[in-house]
């Protein structure tokens, strides 16, 4: 697994300033609900819903601005995600990343948020009807760890393969349970990173001002390289890029 960390850091740094670029739409992203009179807080770099309290002051209005929110936010998540894995698709294959970007990203990131879109929606609605039937949260974060299969490789598998929707999830389901320990690994990183990170911006502006600029931080830097490390490890299912 070394070779593939090698890789990621090597692709990371050798476009960063495009990776730079790219990684805007995840901090507009992010932002989006801050500014959508949504019951929002952010920690470790992230932005979260207090979906109990959408719940209790749902309306017609409050309810649209939720879905608008959602939806910009997935489309410039989308638009980053294919971004990113038209560099590493062209830092593997050696495909011209101009003439790839103009080629492809309307059509892979059309679909790639359409997949996340979808994925949202499963989640909310599960929340909901948990919310409704006075359930625990268990219920929603069940049905997002058991949809995490069919989209954790879906995004790479649509750009790097230039699958549909449902090839790249069948793609994306059989690659997570073949190995993995990629999983794991992408994930132990990712807790790394995160949890590293989140203590220097504490330790160096204090707990308020820190979830801020990690959240800047996070959108610029640990994010992009989580895409690129999650890009490199689906790679590794072709025979000729396991060196």
């Amino acid at each position: 697994m070394t070779n593939v960390l090698s890789y990621s850091t090597t692709a990371y740094f050798k476009h960063l300033k495009f990776l730079l670029l790219f990684s805007l739409p995840f901090i507009i992203a992010f932002v989006i609900p801050l500014f959508a009179s949504l019951p929002t807080y952010n920690d470790a770099g992230a932005i979260f819903i207090r979906t109990a309290s959408i719940f209790t002051n749902l309306n017609v209005v409050s309810t649209s601005v939720i879905a608008i929110a959602v939806f910009f936010s997935l489309l410039f998540l989308s638009f980053s995600i294919v971004a990113i894995n038209v560099i590493v698709k062209h830092s593997r294959v050696g495909i011209r990343i101009k003439d790839e970007v103009i080629k492809g990203m309307e059509k892979y990131t059309s679909k790639v948020f359409v997949l996340l879109l979808a994925y949202t929606a499963v989640v909310m609605v599960v929340g909901v009807l948990s919310y409704v039937y006075d359930l625990t949260a268990i219920p929603e974060y069940a049905a997002a760890l058991a949809l995490t299969p069919l989209l954790f490789y879906a995004p790479a598998s649509i750009v790097i393969d230039d699958y549909g929707i449902s090839r790249a999830v069948k793609a994306s389901a059989r690659f997570f349970v073949r190995r993995f320990d990629y999983f794991l690994l992408w994930l132990a990183i990712a807790i790394v990173l995160v949890t590293l990170f989140d203590f220097v911006f504490i330790e160096i502006s204090g707990t308020s001002l820190s979830r801020y600029a990690m959240l800047v931080f996070n959108s610029l830097f640990i994010l992009p390289f989580l895409v690129v490390l999650q890009s490199e490890l689906y790679m590794k299912r072709f025979p000729l890029m396991k060196r």
